[in-house]
């Protein structure tokens, strides 16, 4: 885990976010403890009507998220999600997306953020919360 005063994205980009997030192209823009963005392209992630699929948002949300939690937790600890859930209102079909990431409750078992997907227009196409809870690591994780 970083240290306070470190570079929480510099750290995010070197950890990375997993080889699915990296498929799907997501590319972490922003990361503290109080917001995180990402962007990630529609072309590639689309379902056969050419609209972003409904699952890359909740890819999206959950690397986000989940990321987040994991900062929160801290040095000896780790999060896994437990609760993840989406609302599509909007349907983006080219360029790119970007979600951002919130805290909505930062306790010391259990974190829940908000994901706000946006299209390159500024309209929101998806809202995601996800729940994570907070454990020991385990030996050799």
């Amino acid at each position: 885990m970083p240290e306070n005063g470190t570079d929480y994205l510099a750290w995010t980009k070197a950890r990375g976010a997993g080889d699915l997030a990296d498929k799907m192209g997501i590319e972490f823009t922003e990361f503290s403890l109080d917001r995180a963005v990402a962007r990630m392209p529609v072309e590639g992630n689309t379902q056969p009507a050419m609209l972003l699929h409904g699952g890359a948002y909740v890819v999206m949300g959950e690397s986000l998220g989940s990321m987040s939690a994991n900062l929160h937790a801290g040095a000896g600890k780790i999060a896994v999600g437990i609760e993840i859930n989406a609302s599509h209102t909007g349907s983006a079909t080219s360029g790119w997306v970007t979600a951002v990431c919130t805290p909505i409750h930062l306790g010391r078992t259990l974190t829940t953020h908000e994901i706000v997907v946006t299209d390159d227009r500024g309209r929101r196409c998806s809202t995601i919360r996800i729940t994570n809870l907070i454990m020991d690591r385990p030996a050799g994780a």
